[in-house]
């Protein structure tokens, strides 16, 4: 399948940027922080006391505490993803790892724990899926991953952007492997005057204003992220899925994302459903765009980011996933939450334009967005589970901080 190629692709340059990034920026970060890490006197900068670095990002963690400096692991993914990677040496003793050639991808997987009742084959992270496709037990990419993720161990804590209320079973399952685990989440929920301006696209404003001109909940937004590029077969099926489908749509085409064949895509989807009905941008900002009173519906490659704006705004999902986490939330919302459907290996434009009808007109799905969006704003309410967190993530990297650094390296010499 195309678009899974692709995915592969896509991984493969994260696997080289993230060996690039070791052999590169580690003796930089490390100079960087014996400097910052400084308790002279002369210094007018105050001490480093604690490093909150990327979960993929390993060596930061072993460097800042081989110096003396409490490091955490923040990890952008999902509490979910999170977990399926932490399993993979079980999947591969269970010999659920790697999958025959020609296996059926609705075959149950039980080695993920709290998740037997529900996950398929499919359902893995796409780097588990490369290994089917290959026969390649050693994946690359899968490897790294599973890699990283365990040694998220080493970190004095885990940070994770997520609810209770969202992946509680999931954080209970992830909590005895690690040191500490904090649930903050979602991020952009608990600051919500949070500026989208670090999106890496410039967005286009006008769609606020074509949105205005439409009836409540009649409008199907569609972005498959800043990653995902499609071929103009599967172009033409989403378009004539949504066209199908009769509801007015805005459609994110970033520039490259039907590789040659954009400018004809842009002109074939307005001509297909008229101007009225169609409205293409390049970006959108998504987080207006998906609390406008217009949006009935979200067509999504379920990113971790685009899932939790998708919940927080309590809109109804359908959801075609990429690559690595997307194939697992994806799972999340239509088995586990029922907040959407899930469209993943499937490129068809019958089966878009009946997935995005139903997402549209069931009163279940959009009863069960609704009310995980009010569970989600009490997680981050005042009282609420990750404003607790939140607190005590505080409090806890201001214990780290009180005790001068070279009591740390003496009490953790012990």
């Amino acid at each position: 399948m195309l678009h899974f190629a692709t995915a592969l692709a896509a991984a493969g340059d994260a696997v080289e940027l993230a060996m690039s990034l070791l052999a590169t920026a580690t003796a930089k970060y490390r100079s960087l922080l014996t400097s910052l890490s400084s308790e002279g006197d002369n210094s007018e900068v105050p001490p480093v006391t604690c490093v909150v670095a990327d979960g993929l990002l390993p060596w930061a963690i072993d460097i800042a505490e081989e110096l003396g400096i409490p490091a955490l692991a923040f990890r952008t993914a999902s509490a979910c993803s999170f977990l399926a990677y932490l399993s993979v040496s079980k999947l591969f003793e269970l010999g659920e790892l790697p999958f025959p050639a020609g296996g059926d991808l609705d075959e149950p997987v039980r080695g993920v724990p709290g998740m037997e009742s529900f996950l398929r084959r499919r359902d893995l992270p796409s780097s588990c899926r490369s290994i089917h496709e290959t026969n390649d037990v050693v994946d690359p990419v899968l490897r790294l991953l599973a890699e990283y993720t365990a040694h998220s161990r080493n970190a004095r804590a885990l940070i994770l952007n997520t609810a209770a209320s969202l992946e509680r079973s999931a954080l209970a399952h992830i909590t005895p492997h690690m040191r500490d685990v904090f649930a903050i989440g979602p991020l952009h929920a608990m600051s919500p005057s949070l500026s989208s301006a670090s999106s890496l696209w410039r967005e286009d404003e006008g769609c606020l204003a074509w949105l205005d001109g439409q009836t409540d909940r009649s409008v199907v937004y569609v972005s498959l992220g800043s990653l995902a590029v499609i071929s103009h077969d599967q172009f033409r099926e989403f378009l004539s899925g949504l066209v199908s489908a009769g509801h007015p749509f805005l459609w994110v085409l970033r520039p490259g994302m039907v590789g040659a064949s954009q400018d004809a895509a842009l002109k074939e989807a307005t001509d297909a459903a008229g101007k009225a009905k169609a409205h293409v941008v390049p970006w959108a900002p998504q987080r207006d765009v998906l609390r406008h009173r217009a949006v009935g519906c979200f067509l999504t490659h379920c990113g971790w980011n685009s899932t939790l704006e998708g919940v927080v705004a309590g809109v109804p999902m359908v959801c075609w996933p990429f690559f690595t986490d997307q194939q697992i939330n994806s799972r999340f919302v239509g088995a586990v939450w029922r907040t959407g459907l899930d469209m993943k290996d499937v490129c068809d434009g019958a089966v878009v334009g009946r997935m995005v009808t139903q997402a549209m007109k069931s009163a279940e799905i959009r009863a069960s967005a609704q009310g995980l969006a009010q569970q989600v704003k009490q997680d981050v309410a005042n009282g609420g589970s990750s404003a607790a967190e939140l607190k005590r993530l505080v409090n806890f990297i201001r214990d780290l901080s009180v005790t001068p650094l070279g009591s740390r390296k003496a009490r953790d010499q012990k």
